[in-house]
């Protein structure tokens, strides 16, 4: 089963960090992508740019319209994501606590909803 983990923490504490500090967490992140890899977990992953560098797109009335930064105020916004393969739900979770960013923010745990591809006739 393939699960996505969606990394959220606030931007504005990642940023009064001391830069060592920084350096050792992105460091433990990459540790952790080279045992996923390795352990065959690991499908896809990275990180975002800041909100501040988001655009949000809705189509009203069959207009799109176009705004800077995400749609919903929260302390903590998504800083990144692993799309992972686990045996299970627990598995998956067990991935999820390794993550370095959720010891100060939030990792949310979302199986994705395989949807079978139906034969199209030519």
């Amino acid at each position: 089963m393939r699960y996505m983990l969606l990394i959220y923490a606030n931007e504005q504490n990642w940023a009064k960090l001391p830069d060592a500090e920084r350096q050792q967490i992105v460091g433990e992140y990459m540790q952790l992508t080279q045992q996923l890899k390795s352990s065959g977990h690991w499908l896809a992953g990275g990180p975002l740019h800041p909100t501040s560098t988001a655009k949000s797109v809705r189509v009203r009335d069959a207009r799109p319209v176009v705004t800077d930064g995400p749609f919903a105020e929260t302390r903590e916004q998504l800083g990144g994501y692993y799309l992972v393969e686990a045996k299970s739900e627990d598995e998956a979770l067990g991935i999820a606590r390794r993550i370095p960013g959720a010891r100060y923010g939030s990792i949310e745990v979302r199986q994705i909803l395989e949807i079978p591809v139906q034969a199209t006739a030519s």
